[in-house]
Parts: structure tokens; C-alpha cells; sequence
């Protein structure tokens, strides 16, 4: 599986240099018409606006996830959806988690916190564990990674845990006296206060927002990626995701002539890598 895997690399090179050698072919100085100097001007605004079309947004999409640890829904968005989707473009996205979905808060005679949440408490349960966990662990991709690997089977939530914690080097110890004590229901407590403040109120878990809007909730559940780079590009250039991908297997010589390729041949290369 590997070496085809290498093999299919080997023959993108080579299609990329003989795309590039041919492209080169067509447009260097020995086929460029004579131009007046009105015309190089134009030329200069287009180059110009074609390498402002390769700059990557100034920042990410921040995307916040409004989620439940029992939620069929949540499971499958988080398994189906944010996951793939960051994987294919990490640098497009910044998550936020928020366990809650459509629990309740109150606060006894004591001071101490009560929850009641939409699957009973096995659920408020592993939401306390999620939020400690999101709290402790700061690696964008290692907290995605514990939140998709707990919500995969949360019956347990201890248990579900612990085993994800050691699949992903995580340190066990620190998040689980956040756990027994009072601080993760605080942490609990804020998930809910962020979960009551969303206008308009949640209606359906998991809800998702886009640089804070719940906009077109439908779409972005089926295709998130889409809607990140529709909200990317709305905002802003488009990050190059073909020029991403392959900065980490070219040098910077060969990817400087990739940038000089038309931007359907750019993303024709995309879609063959995916």
C-alpha cells in the first residue's frame, strides 16, 4: 500500500514538472508579443492580483461547537465532519468546543451545581470530562483527537477517557482532579452560560458557528469544509490549499513555478491529490 502510495506521488511530480516545463514553453519572453507600455501595466495589475489570490487569510475561520457527549448528532458531525475537515486544511480552522447542548444548571442551598442534561447523567457526566479535557489540552489537533475518540463511545465516560487519553499521549493525572473536583462543574457551568447566550437560542444539538454566525446550519452540517472556505473566501483570498499540500514534499524552486500556473490548473491538482 505504501509504495503505491509513493509511486502515485512520483508520477504527480513528474505530471506537475511537465505542466510547468510546457506552461513555460507557452509564455516565456520568446512567445510574449511586443507590448506598449500601457499594456505591461495591465500585466502588472493581474500578476499583482494573482499572487494577492495565493496569500492565505490573515486568520483562521473560528469555528465553535455546540455538542453533546451522548448526541447521536454530535458523534456523527464531529466523526463525519470537523475532523475530515480539519485534517484536509488545519491551518483554515480554529475550533471551539462547548459541552452542553441543551442541559440545565442549577444551584443548590449549598452553593454546589446540579445539571440535568438531554441523555440523562451518563451524559452530564462525559460532558464534565469533555470540558476538563478541553480545557487542559492545548494542541488544537491532539484536543480534536480526544474529543472524536471519547464521543465515539461515551457509555463510559471514565473509562472512554482513559483509553483515549493513553491512544493519544495525553496526561491522565491533572485532568482527572480537574474531574473530581468543584472546578469542572464551574467549567461546566461557563459552557452552559456560552450555550444560553447564542441568538438565536439553540433549537437543534449540535449547532455550529462560522466567525459567530449560525448561518445556513443545514449546509455546513453536511459540508463543513465547504462552508469554511465559502466563509474563508468571503472574507478574504482563499488559502492555496494545492500549494499547502505540497509545500510539505517540494522545494521552494518548484513551488515557486506552481504559483505561476493558472488557477484552474492550480485546483485541477487539488482535486487528483483528494
Amino acid at each position: 500500500m505504501f509504495q503505491k502510495r509513493q509511486l502515485r506521488f512520483i508520477y504527480l511530480v513528474i505530471l506537475i514538472i511537465v505542466i510547468v516545463l510546457i506552461y513555460k514553453s507557452f509564455t516565456g519572453p520568446d512567445h510574449a508579443p511586443p507590448a506598449d507600455e500601457s499594456e505591461m501595466r495591465v500585466v502588472d495589475v493581474d500578476q499583482t492580483s494573482d499572487e494577492a489570490a495565493l496569500k492565505p487569510s490573515p486568520a483562521p475561520v473560528y469555528v465553535v461547537v455546540y455538542y453533546e457527549a451522548l448526541c447521536p448528532d454530535s458523534k456523527h458531525f464531529v466523526i463525519r465532519q470537523l475532523k475530515p475537515a480539519f485534517e484536509r486544511a488545519p491551518a483554515l480552522m480554529e475550533i471551539q468546543f462547548v459541552p452542553y447542548g441543551k442541559a440545565t444548571t442549577t444551584t443548590k442551598q449549598d452553593g454546589s451545581l446540579a445539571f440535568e442534561c438531554q441523555h440523562g447523567p451518563i451524559e452530564c457526566e462525559a460532558n464534565t470530562i469533555h470540558a476538563c479535557v478541553i480545557e487542559a489540552v492545548h494542541d488544537p489537533k491532539t484536543r480534536l483527537e480526544m474529543v472524536a475518540c471519547m464521543i465515539q463511545d461515551n457509555i463510559m465516560p471514565r473509562d472512554a477517557f482513559q483509553r483515549c487519553a493513553r491512544e493519544n499521549g495525553v496526561e491522565i493525572e491533572s485532568i482527572q482532579k480537574c474531574f473530581d473536583s468543584t472546578h469542572s462543574a464551574e467549567l461546566l457551568k461557563l459552557h452552559g452560560e456560552a450555550t444560553h447566550a447564542l441568538r438565536p437560542p439553540v433549537t437543534f444539538i449540535p449547532t455550529i458557528t462560522l466567525d459567530g454566525s449560525q448561518a445556513n446550519q443545514k449546509s455546513l452540517l453536511k459540508d463543513l469544509f465547504g462552508a469554511v472556505c465559502q466563509v474563508a473566501a468571503g472574507r478574504g483570498p482563499k488559502p492555496d490549499l494545492v500549494l499547502h499540500f505540497l509545500a510539505r514534499y517540494l522545494q521552494t524552486e518548484v513551488l515557486d513555478e506552481i504559483r505561476l500556473l493558472p488557477g484552474q490548473l492550480r485546483r485541477g491538482l487539488y482535486w487528483l491529490l483528494n
